[in-house]
């Protein structure tokens, strides 16, 4: 076991893959010499060579269209996209091809290829580096998304993603990079894909969140504890998106009869839109209050000098869990 943090978990799970799989390579802008932006490679290339471990031109659809061709010919790549935002360019392979290609030909080829991509706000970083779309991948089918949020489920998810035969979207929160250390098994292992967390155990409000959220989420519980120690959440990480962990969600909300859903991105046509709407069809009978969500809100993602107003925090997240509490039919 090891203690580390979210970006050396990433080092690890893709370092575990390698050396599993002789045919994983990892490729994107200064991901080779340099370690990548945030230095989530560093090393692999020394320890794996050039030929598996690469810096790519600044072409987000390239890397998207070559991981295609390679996966279709035995290799399975990594892809690192440097932020969210600025892989907008790789959409036409993404869209067109990366989520259709098992059906086009009828189960004869299939693309066990993974993406990363940090994403979030947090670090004040320049417009276009703190995106939340993750609800444009979740919605393709043939696509697995994941948004890990602790380094055991960083490593365990990446060691899954490159395990699976499907394409997979890693979506790493960067406010969570040096958040905080873990301890992690230093073997390969994985994390199913499609399996929630359940981070605290209680009976009387649901909260669903993922990503750099769960620590908001966890901070304002504390804080309702301090305020209500009568209260119980069921406080649930999703940890994957695409496919979610429904039947925990459904068994949950059954047994609370309130939920919250909490995020970064913006509200309107969101993750927390179609968890929302699945409760609604599969749990009404069970509810106690309305379904309800904090999130960001649906403007552009501000600069850094105002992503303070934007970004959920704590608070938000106390003030909406006393208001569905409180909520009398």
């Amino acid at each position: 076991m090891s203690t580390i943090n979210n970006i050396k978990a990433v080092a690890e799970g893709i370092t575990a893959t390698m050396k599993k799989w002789d045919n994983v390579i990892i490729y994107g802008e200064d991901v080779g010499y340099e370690g990548g932006v945030f230095r989530a490679t560093q090393g692999i290339q020394k320890e794996f060579g050039e030929e598996r471990c690469f810096d790519a031109p600044i072409s987000e659809a390239l890397f998207a269209g070559m991981a295609i061709g390679m996966a279709m010919n035995g290799v399975r790549p990594i892809v690192e996209i440097q932020f969210q935002g600025l892989g907008w360019a790789s959409l036409q392979n993404i869209l067109g091809h990366v989520g259709r290609m098992r059906n086009r030909t009828r189960g004869k080829y299939f693309l066990p290829m993974v993406i990363r991509m940090p994403m979030g706000g947090g670090i004040r970083s320049l417009e276009l580096h703190s995106e939340a779309m993750e609800v444009i991948y979740a919605h393709l089918p043939g696509v697995k998304v994941v948004c890990p949020s602790t380094p055991y489920d960083t490593k365990g998810l990446i060691c899954a993603a490159v395990e699976s035969n499907d394409p997979v979207i890693i979506l790493e929160p960067t406010k969570l990079y040096r958040a905080f250390k873990q301890e992690v098994p230093d073997e390969f292992y994985t994390v199913p894909i499609g399996e929630g967390y359940k981070i605290s155990e209680g009976s009387d409000i649901t909260v669903v969140t993922y990503g750099a959220q769960t620590v908001d989420c966890q901070k304002a519980v504390e804080m309702l504890k301090v305020e209500n120690p009568g209260v119980g959440v069921d406080l649930i990480d999703l940890r994957s998106i695409k496919p979610w962990d429904k039947k925990m969600v459904f068994e949950s909300v059954k047994k609370t009869g309130r939920l919250v859903v909490v995020h970064e991105a913006v509200k309107s046509f969101s993750i927390s839109s179609e968890i929302i709407a699945s409760v609604q069809e599969e749990c009404f009978e069970y509810l106690k209050a309305p379904l309800a969500r904090c999130t960001g809100y649906d403007v552009v993602i501000p600069f850094d000098s105002g992503e303070k107003y934007f970004h959920i925090n704590p608070y938000r997240v106390l003030e909406q869990m006393k208001k569905t509490l409180g909520f009398k039919f």
